[in-house]
């Protein structure tokens, strides 16, 4: 969990303590407030501690024990604007992975460059058909969400577009692991990687490869993605990150040209990934 919502959730929970305090019921301890609330006193501990996320509904019911229900609105936009960093796959895909390719359509839609580090698998820019629905019916099955790969297809072939736009620029890392993990039939993966080498020296991409036996001044971490230097995403396997400040972005961008050092490019990468595409047993 980042640092920046850690922070926001231990200022939500001092809140919430300072409406307990100066209850207009009278001052409340939290074991009085639990049991109002009909809840472990538990908890309110870890609630105003910042140990534990309250719902909306958790906040709305604290105002009204507290005497205090016109702060709800105020709690709740608190809620909102530190929730909004951490998306939850459990709730991102409850409808499926469709929706959050969609999701990822438009906003890749309104972005000029990409700058991207992938470390478990080909760019999904890049993918093909074959390949992507491979990993949405593994991710779906890992996660038991709804089965519509087909349509998830769809959708991420139709963000291929973008490449072939006039003044667009996807500047993408791949980490050598990435073209080796067989997270798909090996026929589907050689294919994957005759279509890389095909992209090399295309106007729209810049595709640099980070060879095995690459030194590195970090280690590989998480694959990440920055639009346009306004937006960072970073996927996790609880949650998908979304962070837009300034700072964070400057350090994500610091982060890609580190690699992009260890990186290579042109027909120094599409050796790479022949070599890569000549061990794969077909």
């Amino acid at each position: 969990m980042s640092t920046d919502y850690q922070r926001a959730r231990a200022a939500l929970g001092r809140r919430l303590r300072e409406l307990r305090v100066e209850s207009a019921n009278g001052r409340l301890t939290g074991t009085a407030l639990a049991q109002r609330l009909g809840w472990p006193q538990s908890k309110v501990s870890k609630l105003e501690n910042g140990r534990q996320t309250p719902t909306e509904d958790d906040l709305r019911a604290w105002c009204e024990a507290v005497g205090q229900p016109a702060a709800y609105p105020e709690l709740r936009s608190r809620l909102k604007g530190f929730e909004s960093h951490i998306r939850s796959w459990r709730r991102r895909l409850a409808a499926g992975h469709a929706p959050v390719q969609e999701e990822w359509n438009t906003l890749v839609a309104e972005t000029r460059t990409l700058h991207v580090w992938d470390t478990f698998a080909v760019n999904g820019m890049l993918q093909t058909a074959d390949y992507a629905r491979n990993l949405f019916e593994r991710y779906a099955e890992f996660r038991n969400s709804p089965r519509d790969s087909e349509d998830a297809v769809r959708a991420r072939m139709k963000r291929q577009e973008w490449l072939y736009q006039p003044g667009k620029q996807l500047k993408t890392l791949m980490w050598e692991g990435a073209l080796r993990a067989e997270t798909c039939p090996p026929a589907v993966l050689a294919a994957q990687l005759d279509r890389l080498v095909g992209l090399v020296g295309m106007d729209t991409v810049q595709l640099g490869i980070v060879p095995l036996d690459a030194a590195l001044r970090l280690p590989p971490g998480n694959g990440f993605w920055i639009l346009d230097d306004r937006l960072v995403t970073v996927e996790d396997w609880h949650a998908a990150l979304w962070l837009d400040d300034a700072e964070t972005i400057a350090l994500y961008r610091r982060v890609w040209e580190t690699f992009a050092e260890s990186a290579v490019y042109g027909a120094e990468a599409q050796q790479v990934i022949a070599r890569v595409r000549r061990s794969i047993k077909v």
